[in-house]
């Protein structure tokens, strides 16, 4: 099935989601490490245990987050920081291991740039490692840069940025 098969809906996020939500994190980032890296799990900070959202999302004002759905059943999440002047940064994208390469991260783009048309450009980190990521980012129309004034990569990771509108 693709992602035009699986009635694919976007909802806000709320603080009742973040055990579903988890569960399909930790899937994802598990599956990325155990891929990538020969590990049997790893993540950001908190992505295991629920942290990560009460941190990125609910603990600032900028923040937004969208569930997605298949069917009525979550099956990822995004996480946006929508700044002021529309130098926006995308937190996290990420779908259940169980329903990617179907087109779901593309349709999920595509609900992004719909939702925030005001955007000027997308910035974004990701692990150099996670080479499936970089050809994803590619895709969509980011590019990678040496550095970005509104992110500071950690050590092991790549900045991708896209512009949108009128260059800043």
């Amino acid at each position: 099935m693709t992602a035009a098969d699986l009635g694919l809906t976007f909802e806000t996020t709320t603080e009742a989601d973040i055990p579903e939500l988890t569960d399909v994190m930790k899937r994802a980032f598990n599956d990325d490490t155990q891929k990538h890296l020969g590990k049997e799990r790893g993540g950001p900070p908190g992505y295991d245990n629920g942290d990560f959202f009460r941190k990125w999302l609910f603990g600032y004002e900028q923040s937004e987050g969208h569930k997605i759905l298949a069917d009525g059943r979550i099956i990822g999440g995004i996480v946006v920081w929508i700044l002021d002047g529309g130098e926006n940064i995308l937190g996290t994208i990420f779908v259940d291991p169980g329903f990617q390469d179907r087109g779901i991260g593309w349709r999920t783009w595509e609900f992004i740039e719909e939702r925030y048309p005001e955007t000027k450009s997308w910035r974004l980190e990701t692990p150099a490692w996670a080479t499936k990521n970089h050809h994803f980012y590619q895709k969509c129309g980011f590019v990678r840069v040496d550095n970005d004034p509104l992110i500071r990569a950690s050590e092991g990771s790549w900045i991708y940025r896209k512009q949108c509108g009128a260059v800043t």
